[in-house]
């Protein structure tokens, strides 16, 4: 299985359960460094061997107090490789390293002032100038003692140990969060913190991604051929193109028209991979075969494995004619292998194209865009010079509309759906509104209401719209969208599309909830 070729030069982000974990891996990228995300339990023998350039430890929910709260293998500090801890990363330190961290009577949460209290401080930007600044805190616990070899060089009103350092050592530590944009300075100090005090080069960029991933596949792939299932979304469709880069007229995409894509979608995908991009392309129509196999399936994790069952032997007698045909290309995402389950992350969902594969897929797997986050997908995508209709097409799962209507999936339920969301997704784009929001769709709930229409009574399904912002996907907000915009879609939906009396808004975050209802 082939992902983007990790560069000689990484920064390991050890996850100790924090909702930033991922934001923070993020941030590292952003500043032109490559990032991988690793367990708490990981060995100083691991380390050794992955030779990574910096260590990041995050924050988390635990107390360094609780009993079974997560650890860093202490040897981990004696390797010489800079540092640093955000949050519980920085207790942490204090603690295996010999120093105190107290119980506060109360926490520190939210926008809070720091002041730098020693002006030799090596981690700090602009110290001279800007003494103090405004920081975003999220803890109960604090560091009172500093081990050792380390000063502390910040405090804050509830934090006498705001920032400890110990250049001898190359390790420092912060209690606030440097990854958030509350965080006035805050990448600027993780630019100080990797390219002057771990000298990490910044040479991660869309070039070195392209590079590296096209040698991954090539070597991978050799003189064989490969076949890419194009899903209509943004992932597939980069992935098609990167692989096209490396391998040229050896790829051939299949595009399984499964009843399940949005309205028109079909249409603009054959039509951008045909006839623009030049990539030969297999175009199946198999509405049918999907809706028999869902016959009766309602539970989400079934439809999800159903679906990826169809998809693959749809596949493979598409492939028929391609005997050497060894790899198949897939969009997989790190957001979907983290949600799918790792052994840093519980499963939430099994994606369609992680968790949702048969166990005897007759092909190898490539998978070019899996350690990468949807906002490097789609620069990659302008990179290689797809369209912007299709780069900035809005996230669509693999298994398409079928995770979109709660209870057993029927023709006639999709053809409701598509015009449904065919309606959200117009008000948007003419709202203006298209690019800041993450995904707005519609969902058909698998329950009816009572309502009055032309003075009769309707027994009929409801539609739930659902907007949320989000720059990964990891974590997502619900849309504040303007009530004039929700009354002109529920006043179109419910007016155009036959069978609905009903309109509401989804106002979950994730989390709790999951972007997708399944």
């Amino acid at each position: 299985m082939t992902g983007v070729a990790a560069p000689t030069q990484v920064v390991l982000v050890v996850d100790f359960g924090a909702q930033y974990a991922q934001l923070i891996a993020r941030r590292v990228r952003e500043l032109n460094v490559y990032s991988e995300i690793v367990p708490p339990d990981i060995s100083a023998a691991e380390v050794e061997l992955r030779r990574p350039a910096a260590i990041i430890l995050s924050g988390g929910p635990a107390s360094v107090h609780v009993e079974g709260a997560p650890r860093l293998d202490p040897a981990i500090y004696g390797l010489g490789i800079p540092l640093l801890g955000i949050c519980y990363g920085s207790q942490l330190i204090a603690q295996q390293l010999g120093g105190e961290v107290g119980r506060n009577a109360r926490g520190e949460y939210g926008r809070t002032t720091l002041t730098w209290t020693d002006a030799s401080t090596s981690l700090g930007v602009g110290v001279d100038s800007a003494p103090s600044s405004i920081v975003w805190m999220s803890h109960f616990d604090a560091v009172t003692v500093v081990p050792d070899g380390f000063r502390a060089t910040a405090s804050t009103a509830n934090s006498p140990v705001a920032v400890l350092e110990s250049d001898q050592r190359r390790i420092w530590g912060v209690q606030f969060h440097p990854e958030v944009v509350h965080t006035d300075g805050g990448t600027a100090l993780l630019g100080r913190f990797l390219h002057e005090l771990a000298g990490c080069e910044p040479t991660w960029n869309m070039e070195s991604i392209i590079g590296s991933s096209v040698d991954a596949i090539v070597s991978q792939v050799g003189p064989g051929r490969a076949i890419c299932g194009l899903s209509g979304g943004v992932d597939s469709a980069v992935a098609a193109a990167l692989v096209h880069r490396a391998i040229g007229h050896r790829l051939t995409c299949v595009y399984v028209d499964t009843g399940l894509m949005r309205r028109g979608e079909s249409e603009q995908v054959v039509d951008t991979f045909q006839r623009h991009q030049g990539i030969e392309l297999i175009h199946v129509r198999a509405g049918d075969r999907f809706f028999d196999r869902l016959r009766g399936v309602v539970d989400p994790e079934e439809k999800r494995k159903a679906i990826g069952e169809v998809f693959i032997r749809v596949f493979e007698e598409a492939s028929g004619g391609l005997t050497d045909a060894d790899f198949l290309v897939q969009g997989t995402l790190y957001p979907d292998v983290i949600e799918s389950g790792t052994n840093t992350a519980a499963k939430i969902k099994s994606h369609h194209n992680v968790g949702g594969l048969p166990d005897d897929l007759q092909f190898k797997l490539i998978e070019p865009l899996r350690n990468l986050f949807k906002d490097e997908v789609r620069k990659v995508g302008s990179e290689l010079g797809l369209p912007d209709e299709i780069v900035w097409r809005q996230p669509f799962p693999g298994p398409g509309l079928g995770v979109r209507i709660i209870g057993e999936v029927t023709p006639e339920k999709v053809a409701v759906l598509q015009h449904a969301d065919s309606i959200v997704r117009d008000e948007i784009e003419d709202a203006g509104l298209a690019r800041e929001i993450w995904q707005a769709f519609a969902v058909l709930a698998d329950i009816k209401s009572v309502g009055v229409m032309g003075d009769e009574r309707t027994y009929a399904h409801p539609i739930i719209i659902r907007a949320v912002t989000s720059d990964d996907a990891m974590t997502a907000d619900w849309a504040r969208l303007p009530y004039e915009l929700l009354e002109r879609m529920s006043n179109r939906i419910i007016n155009e599309v036959e069978g609905i009396n009903r309109v509401a808004y989804d106002i979950t975050s994730k989390p709790p909830g999951t972007i997708e209802w399944e």
